[in-house]
């Protein structure tokens, strides 16, 4: 065998045994990942609970009393129908016995009917731009006195006075 051929067989075994050393290196005994630590609090960092501010509103606040949800449910005279439609929570913050709906032009006094429990509430009708098959936006007292929930998408059925 020349030198050249032994520099060849040499050349081809020399990074198969440095590859092999790798894995000798590795088998040692393994080692546990470390453990991460939550960072210490700054001191004189103090935790309080939120409070509610001074001009907050309860719910109670918005909505109507017993009296003039009572006032509000009393029959009123036949009207006509104007339809039916999916009624959401409008704004809050606005009182009031009133329904923004597509069913509408003008302004006027009307009433709402849940066909499914049979309540009544006597309502301002306030137009709504959009077509007809669009949903409605009532206050948060018709709501609570049609026996719904806020978060609930009652179908209900729309009168002008």
């Amino acid at each position: 065998m020349t030198t050249a051929q032994a520099f060849n067989r040499l050349a081809l075994l020399l990074p198969l045994l440095a590859l092999a050393g790798c894995d000798l290196a590795a088998t040692g005994t393994p080692q546990p990942p470390p453990r991460a630590t939550a960072p210490a609090a700054p001191s004189g960092v103090t935790e309080t609970a939120l409070q509610r501010p001074a001009s907050a509103r309860s719910v109670a606040s918005l909505d109507a009393s017993a009296a003039e949800k009572a006032a509000a449910s009393r029959p009123a005279a036949a009207g006509a129908r104007l339809g039916t439609t999916i009624a959401s929570l409008g704004d809050a913050t606005k009182g009031g016995f009133w329904i923004r709906t597509p069913l509408v032009q003008a302004p006027g006094k009307g009433r709402l009917v849940d066909p499914a429990t049979g309540k009544s509430v006597n309502v301002d009708l306030i137009p709504l731009p959009g077509p007809a098959s669009a949903g409605s936006q009532v206050s948060l007292p018709v709501l609570t006195t049609l026996g719904v929930g806020l978060t609930d998408l009652p179908e209900v059925e729309v009168y002008r006075n």
